[in-house]
Protein backbone atom coordinates (compact mmCIF):
# COMPACT_ATOMS: atom_id res chain seq x y z
CA UNK A 1 0.00 0.00 0.00
CA UNK A 2 1.67 3.39 -1.48
CA UNK A 3 0.12 6.87 0.05
CA UNK A 4 1.31 9.05 -2.36
CA UNK A 5 1.88 12.82 -2.02
CA UNK A 6 0.23 15.74 -3.76
CA UNK A 7 3.19 17.40 -5.15
CA UNK A 8 3.52 20.83 -6.29
CA UNK A 9 5.04 22.34 -9.41
CA UNK A 10 6.71 26.22 -9.19
CA UNK A 11 5.74 28.40 -11.81
CA UNK A 12 9.20 27.90 -13.49
CA UNK A 13 8.45 24.30 -13.82
CA UNK A 14 5.05 24.76 -15.29
CA UNK A 15 6.31 27.68 -17.67
CA UNK A 16 8.88 25.30 -19.46
CA UNK A 17 6.87 22.13 -19.86
CA UNK A 18 3.88 24.96 -21.35
CA UNK A 19 6.33 26.61 -23.81
CA UNK A 20 7.84 22.81 -24.88
CA UNK A 21 4.05 22.12 -25.27
CA UNK A 22 3.64 25.24 -27.14
CA UNK A 23 6.82 24.37 -29.12
CA UNK A 24 4.78 21.26 -30.36
CA UNK A 25 8.52 19.47 -30.69
CA UNK A 26 6.78 16.70 -28.62
CA UNK A 27 3.58 15.58 -28.08
CA UNK A 28 1.61 16.05 -24.66
CA UNK A 29 1.89 12.42 -24.29
CA UNK A 30 5.89 12.82 -24.61
CA UNK A 31 6.11 15.27 -22.25
CA UNK A 32 4.00 13.78 -19.74
CA UNK A 33 5.90 10.53 -19.58
CA UNK A 34 9.59 12.70 -19.60
CA UNK A 35 8.54 15.00 -16.96
CA UNK A 36 6.15 12.42 -15.52
CA UNK A 37 3.55 14.45 -15.41
CA UNK A 38 -0.48 13.49 -16.77
CA UNK A 39 -1.36 14.97 -20.05
CA UNK A 40 -4.47 16.38 -18.88
CA UNK A 41 -2.43 18.30 -16.39
CA UNK A 42 -0.33 19.73 -19.04
CA UNK A 43 -3.13 20.36 -21.11
CA UNK A 44 -4.95 22.25 -18.34
CA UNK A 45 -1.56 24.30 -17.58
CA UNK A 46 -1.38 24.96 -21.52
CA UNK A 47 -4.78 26.37 -20.83
CA UNK A 48 -4.51 28.45 -18.31
CA UNK A 49 -1.35 30.22 -19.99
CA UNK A 50 -2.94 30.94 -22.85
CA UNK A 51 -6.18 32.54 -21.59
CA UNK A 52 -4.07 34.71 -19.08
CA UNK A 53 -1.30 35.10 -21.68
CA UNK A 54 -2.13 38.83 -22.51
CA UNK A 55 -2.15 39.55 -18.62
CA UNK A 56 1.21 39.73 -18.60
CA UNK A 57 1.80 43.05 -21.33
CA UNK A 58 -1.34 44.58 -19.43
CA UNK A 59 1.06 44.58 -16.12
CA UNK A 60 2.82 47.91 -16.98
CA UNK A 61 -0.21 49.74 -16.95
CA UNK A 62 -1.89 48.62 -13.31
CA UNK A 63 1.97 48.97 -12.31
CA UNK A 64 1.96 52.51 -13.20
CA UNK A 65 -1.39 53.01 -11.70
CA UNK A 66 -0.68 51.56 -8.92
CA UNK A 67 2.20 53.82 -8.18
CA UNK A 68 0.22 56.94 -8.81
CA UNK A 69 -2.55 54.99 -6.40
CA UNK A 70 0.35 54.37 -3.62
CA UNK A 71 2.02 58.41 -4.37
CA UNK A 72 -1.64 59.67 -3.96
CA UNK A 73 -2.20 57.67 -0.45
CA UNK A 74 0.94 58.71 1.35
CA UNK A 75 0.02 62.30 0.26
CA UNK A 76 -3.18 62.01 1.98
CA UNK A 77 -1.36 60.42 4.79
CA UNK A 78 0.43 63.50 5.21
CA UNK A 79 -2.41 65.57 4.96
CA UNK A 80 -4.23 63.91 7.50
CA UNK A 81 -1.39 63.86 9.70
CA UNK A 82 -0.52 67.24 9.24
CA UNK A 83 -4.40 68.34 10.16
CA UNK A 84 -4.16 66.70 13.34
CA UNK A 85 -1.46 68.27 14.39
CA UNK A 86 -2.93 72.16 13.30
CA UNK A 87 -6.18 70.62 15.35
CA UNK A 88 -4.22 70.04 18.47
CA UNK A 89 -1.98 73.18 18.15
CA UNK A 90 -5.49 74.95 17.92
CA UNK A 91 -7.06 73.58 21.02
CA UNK A 92 -3.67 74.06 22.90
CA UNK A 93 -3.57 77.78 22.17
CA UNK A 94 -7.13 78.15 22.58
Amino acid sequence: YCIMTRRKFTPEFKFKVVLEALSERFTIQELGRRHEIHPAQITNWKTQFLKNGEAVFEKRAKDAKTEAQEKEERFLKTIGQQKMEIDFLKKALS
